[in-house]
């Protein structure tokens, strides 16, 4: 998926969410999202979360942000627009006995009120919203002032970056779609957060992506990873099997393992605004 596009008319905002749903839906991002728990665990850390606050995790998925406060003794409300995905991660909290709230909702139009949160949170989900400026000014309206807003966002020189581009040489972005990998350059948190912000701490980490091998990872993304789903079925099989090579030829030139498995760095950036 390009960085940058050229907006020669406004993006359908309706139709790019309803295609996004419908994403998101499909699949099991479940599965994928369980290998990520580190990275909410990590975040949580560096929000240094303390027991009691009210905590907000957005485009929840199956809560691992959510989940990570919990066992910090925060209240946490976790919130996503895929029931089946909140579903999951009620089963996760009851199966460690972590008291959480659960809401189904939007992020570009959150059902809180101002100011109700200590901390929102959200990992590798908001940077998903078509209107980038409406999700991002909800995160600021329902955190408190000197709040916090923890985010962990992929960046577009990190591996899911480079996949999102090779999906994009096969199946380019509706026009005027803002590319969701913006939301991990210090330069689009700046625009987005800076009329709400007192700072902005932007650090890159890295999510290692450990699969049995390239065509073990290309499998679990093409079965269980919303866009990566849709963006094989949309495919006739002679581009699909195009597309599965270039995955894995970009997997073996970022491949550290040497056992033939598969240890790919994937590159993110650790966010931490406090609130004005």
């Amino acid at each position: 998926m390009p960085i940058a596009q050229t907006l020669s008319h406004p993006a359908d905002l309706a139709t790019l969410k309803a295609r996004q749903h419908a994403a998101w839906a499909s699949g099991d991002y479940a599965l994928i999202g369980s290998t990520l728990q580190i990275v909410g665990e990590q975040l949580c850390e560096a929000l240094d979360l303390s027991a009691g606050q009210r905590v907000l995790d957005v485009a929840a998925g199956n809560g691992n942000a959510s989940l990570a406060a919990a066992r910090r003794w925060c209240d946490v409300t976790a919130a996503d627009y895929v029931p089946a995905l909140l579903a999951r991660a009620r089963a996760r909290a009851e199966a460690n006995g972590l008291a959480m709230a659960f809401r189904e909702a939007d992020a570009e139009r959150l059902p809180f009120d101002d100011a109700s949160f200590d901390v929102v949170t959200s990992t590798f989900g908001v940077m998903f919203t078509p209107d980038q400026e409406r999700a991002a000014a909800e995160l600021a309206r329902v955190c408190r002032p000197r709040g916090k807003i923890g985010l962990a966002n992929w960046t577009p020189q990190g591996f899911i970056g480079e996949i999102f581009r090779a999906i994009g040489r096969y199946l380019p972005p509706p026009a005027g779609a803002k590319s969701p990998l913006l939301w991990g350059t210090r330069e689009r948190l700046n625009e987005l957060f800076g009329d709400h912000a007192a700072s902005i701490h932007a650090m890159p980490c890295n999510f290692m992506f450990r699969y049995r091998s390239a065509a073990h990872f290309i499998d679990v993304f093409r079965t269980y990873y919303g866009p990566t789903v849709k963006a094989f079925a949309a495919l006739d099989d002679g581009r699909s099997k195009a597309l599965a090579a270039d995955l894995e030829e970009l997997i073996g030139r970022l491949n550290r393992a040497k056992d033939g498995t598969m240890v790919v760095p994937g590159e993110y950036l650790e966010v931490v605004i406090i609130r004005k």
